[in-house]
């Protein structure tokens, strides 16, 4: 199986689990239970599965946001509810949300059946080693619905792809905020002001990690890759890529094609809907 058919897969279906982050359902039902609003129930949402955790495993397996903007909320919002009410927040949330973007009758049919049977399957094949984040949701139950299987299945995938890029970016020597700034310099993903106002970054630290990343060879004074910062993302995008591939290889070619022809049109009208505010991403 071809490595990058892995890759192209995992990129296509992100919107799909990432859409959770941005629902105003997701926010509705975790600020429900009293937790602030705005960024503290991202920290809940995203940290609940690992249960009652502080501040320091979530900023480690979160790695890209500003270890103080962590400690602004975590552990205080699990004064406010528990992290098993948040899962269970998060979960009905996001149903909701599927339901807004894509359609009641989408999410009961064949196609959405079909696509959560495969991913499902896929999601078997991910190893918890080394993946806490992966893990702690790993050990949630399966929801039954085909739709939240679905999603829940792509919460696994998207996790354990995201634990293994944790790796390769200490690998690599970059740091949390030097892998969001190389990152947001290769115009994917966030733009620069989403990337430092949603990872809790100010302008002299964003200053100082260009800085120190020029002083290495790896970006120019005024923030843009080098050869070497390219070929170092690349680096880095590839040992991402083949950590993540065992999943895949257990679904096998003609499953993950066929997941990617079965989620596309998902991910199209999602997108059309609105499932992302205008300016986040480049």
């Amino acid at each position: 199986m071809d490595p990058r058919l892995a890759g192209r897969t995992a990129r296509l279906l992100e919107p799909l689990h990432a859409l959770g982050y941005f629902a105003p359902e997701v926010e509705a039902e975790v600020v429900g239970l009293g937790v602030r609003t705005g960024r503290a129930t991202y920290f809940a949402s995203r940290a609940a599965a690992m249960g009652r955790v502080g501040a320091g495993p979530v900023a480690a397996t979160f790695y890209v946001f500003n270890p103080s903007l962590v400690a602004h909320f975590v552990p205080a919002v699990w004064e406010a509810a528990s992290p098993e009410d948040v899962v269970a927040a998060r979960y009905r949330g996001v149903s909701a949300a599927w339901t807004r973007l894509l359609g009641a009758e989408a999410l009961v049919s064949d196609e959405v059946r079909e696509a959560a049977d495969l991913a499902r399957t896929a999601a078997d094949g991910c190893s918890v080693a080394g993946r806490p984040l992966h893990a702690a949701h790993a050990d949630l139950s399966w929801p039954e619905e085909p739709h939240m299987v679905l999603f829940h299945a792509l919460t696994l995938l998207r996790e354990h792809r995201g634990d293994g890029h944790v790796a390769a970016l200490i690998g690599a020597d970059l740091s949390g905020i030097e892998a969001l700034v190389t990152h947001t310099a290769t115009g994917k993903g966030f733009t620069q002001p989403a990337a430092q106002a949603t990872r809790g970054w100010s302008d002299g630290e964003w200053s100082a990690a260009v800085a120190g990343l020029a002083s290495r060879g790896l970006m120019t004074a005024e923030g843009a890759l080098t050869e070497d910062g390219a070929a170092l993302r690349t680096a880095v995008e590839r040992r991402t890529e083949e950590s993540a591939y065992t999943p895949w290889e257990h679904l096998g070619e003609t499953g993950t094609q066929r997941l990617t022809e079965l989620c596309r049109p998902l991910v199209t009208t999602a997108l059309t809907n609105g499932a992302f505010p205008p300016g986040v991403f480049a």
